[in-house]
């Protein structure tokens, strides 16, 4: 007997009991379904937090403060406030670097009339906006004037803005920070992201004003200290000849020889972080919806074996008259693998169905937009065949041991 006449054989058995061959398909149907949603969902946040990270800028450079020796003993990385503004200013005249913006950062509460938030303060200086690739859209940002003069001005992020101020304009209205007022003077441009990405969540005021007013007491061997040193860079290629000549300038003015108390990030490093960690995060997904693909494999074992039982004379018949081993395992493979390879080409459809519904959500700020990927589909496709193939060999097997008397004699 022929491949194409045991399929024949095997698809009229399968149709000749409609409703069992459409349950036992639909466990494999909800666990491809299920795979396909999950990895959709995955893939979608990463490209969702890769086009966060890209949106700033792939040429990027964070100098961070770094740990320092108190009493010979060694404090972890970012314990210590080692960056000063006067560093910044040191590595202006560095090549190959096209903006540099020293930061400083803290938490805390914005108010307006009877509406408040929680938001990230940032002070800034009015470079910042070339460098990391913002952008005003109502008003003005900081400018050098407000800094030389510490002006009690601040710049909204879209959200807060709209946490405060609904849909009116805030421009030109006061609002306290931390229990002290300012004057608002613009709001961002809506960049969207969630949890400590979420630009739209942070205010912006003039770096000497957060020093002065909002974190008071940041000194490091003289120097007003700073969180974060913004460095942009002409070209990601000279990268690394860029790194060296921070570090060179830094190690300098830090007396630092064996241990720096700096560290330098690009946002590539970021970047691939953040694609690993969203890579393990959508590969766990997928582990865990791949369980009902098992779960649905054993329903088809569970199937076959009570077909094999029901149709004992049938193969006893057939061995009669000549059927080999091989045929009979083969007619109850091809049943298996029809059954697997159906539910999952339907479970790849209802999964697509889902990503498109699910398409659109907005979380945090940001458009979720799940991807399904050719991959993907890939993947359900030989995994269900391979389900189907792996449940479907013990009761193919079993069916083709048969003794063609001993099945006769079946009652």
């Amino acid at each position: 007997m022929n491949f194409i006449e045991s399929a024949r054989i095997a698809l009229r058995s399968l149709a000749a009991n409609k409703m069992r061959s459409g349950l036992t398909m639909l466990g494999i149907i909800i666990g491809v379904m299920s795979v396909i949603a999950m990895l959709s969902i995955g893939q979608g946040a990463q490209a969702a937090i890769t086009s966060q990270i890209t949106s700033i800028g792939t040429n990027l450079l964070y100098i961070r403060p770094g740990a320092t020796d108190q009493g010979g003993v060694r404090t972890a990385q970012g314990s210590a406030a080692t960056l000063t503004l006067e560093d910044a200013e040191a590595l202006e005249g560095l090549p190959n670097i096209v903006g540099i913006v020293p930061q400083v950062e803290s938490f805390g509460q914005v108010a307006y009339l009877g509406n408040n938030t929680n938001a990230r303060i940032l002070g800034v200086t009015p470079a910042y906006v070339d460098t990391l690739n913002a952008s005003v859209a109502q008003g003005e940002f900081v400018s050098e004037t407000n800094v030389t003069a510490r002006s009690a001005v601040v710049v909204l992020g879209a959200q807060v803005a709209t946490d405060l101020f609904d849909s009116g304009d805030p421009v030109d209205q006061s609002i306290r920070i931390n229990g002290q007022t300012f004057r608002v003077i613009g709001v961002m441009t809506a960049k969207g992201g969630t949890g400590f990405m979420n630009q739209d969540s942070q205010i912006y005021v003039p770096i000497t004003t957060a020093m002065s007013r909002l974190n008071r007491g940041g000194q490091f061997r003289g120097g007003n200290s700073v969180s974060v040193i913004n460095v942009k860079i002409t070209d990601t290629s000279l990268q690394d000849v860029v790194i060296q000549d921070i570090s060179d300038v830094l190690r300098q003015r830090h007396r630092v020889q064996f241990q720096d108390d700096f560290q330098i990030q690009s946002q590539q490093d970021i970047l691939n972080t953040a694609n690993q960690i969203t890579g393990i995060l959508t590969l766990f997904l997928g582990g865990v919806a791949a369980i009902s693909l098992v779960v649905g494999g054993i329903g088809i074992m569970n199937i076959m074996l009570v077909s094999v039982t029901e149709r004992t004379r049938e193969i006893g018949l057939r061995k009669a008259v000549g059927a080999r081993k091989r045929d009979i395992m083969a007619q109850f493979l091809v049943e298996a693998t029809f059954l697997s390879i159906s539910g999952g080409l339907i479970g790849i459809l209802f999964g697509a169905i889902i990503a498109r519904l699910i398409s659109g959500i907005q979380m945090g700020g940001s458009t979720l937009n799940a991807i399904v990927g050719i991959d993907s589909v890939l993947l359900a496709v030989i995994f269900s065949a391979g389900v189907g193939l792996f449940f479907g060999l013990y009761p193919a097997n079993r069916a083709a041991g048969l003794h063609p008397i001993d099945a006769l004699r079946y009652e």
